[in-house]
């Protein structure tokens, strides 16, 4: 071969290599998204914050590991304080319902320690209550024929009045009953025709109010006769 057919070859091949590079602005290397049409996509739907480019640009790397290891340490303690928080509520939320239920628990202690006190003050005025009547009825056994009788028959019809709205019942048993030692008084023993062991007279009637003896009757019990 001549160095002229030498030549010749090699340009040839030079030709040819060319010819199979790709053109300018082609790349083999594609880093557009699957399905993503890189002459569709518009860069200028993206805001760019330039101040934060800037001020990242000429930040120390240093400068920004040190700032967010101080956020880091930011959050965690706002974190910390947080849960401390939250069982501080807790904990007051506890105290405030045990407060509560000793309030509540107080409350009834107090409605019941008044009723219980209210109670007690109805039954001692229906007490002496108990004894102004029993005066006014000895004052008609013994006035059956003064000018005063109507008066103290009234009264006595207005203080019965008053012992019916408080409930008051009278303890009257009949002769013949038996005693009953939880609403009766015995006096004494005595003849009487009446069964033995059994009531022979009531001296005194008795009161009871709501299913309490205020007084208790007084009676006699009848013996046999030796």
């Amino acid at each position: 071969m001549t160095e002229q057919d030498a030549a010749d070859d090699t340009a040839a091949t030079e030709e040819s290599t060319a010819s199979e590079a790709p053109a300018d602005g082609d790349s083999d290397f594609d880093d557009t998204p699957d399905g993503v049409d890189a002459d569709e996509v518009d860069l200028g739907e993206f805001e760019v914050d330039d101040d934060l480019v800037d001020r990242v640009a000429e930040s120390d790397p240093e400068d920004i590991a040190r700032e967010l290891a101080a956020l880091r340490t930011r959050t965690d303690s706002l974190e910390s304080q947080v849960e401390q928080q939250d069982e501080d509520i807790e904990e007051l939320e506890s105290k405030l319902k045990r407060k509560q239920a000793e309030f509540q628990n107080y409350k009834k202690r107090m409605d019941k320690r008044r009723e219980q006190e209210q109670k007690r003050a109805t039954e001692d005025l229906v007490t002496r209550l108990l004894d102004v009547r029993d005066n006014l009825e000895r004052a008609l056994e013994q006035d059956e024929d003064t000018d005063i009788r109507g008066g103290v028959e009234s009264t006595l019809r207005q203080l019965d009045d008053v012992l019916d709205a408080e409930n008051v019942e009278v303890i009257d048993p009949d002769p013949g009953e038996d005693v009953d030692p939880t609403q009766q008084q015995v006096l004494a023993r005595v003849d009487s025709d009446q069964p033995e062991g059994t009531i022979a007279d009531v001296h005194r009637p008795g009161y009871e109010m709501a299913d309490k003896v205020l007084r208790e009757a007084q009676v006699t019990v009848s013996e046999s006769e030796e």
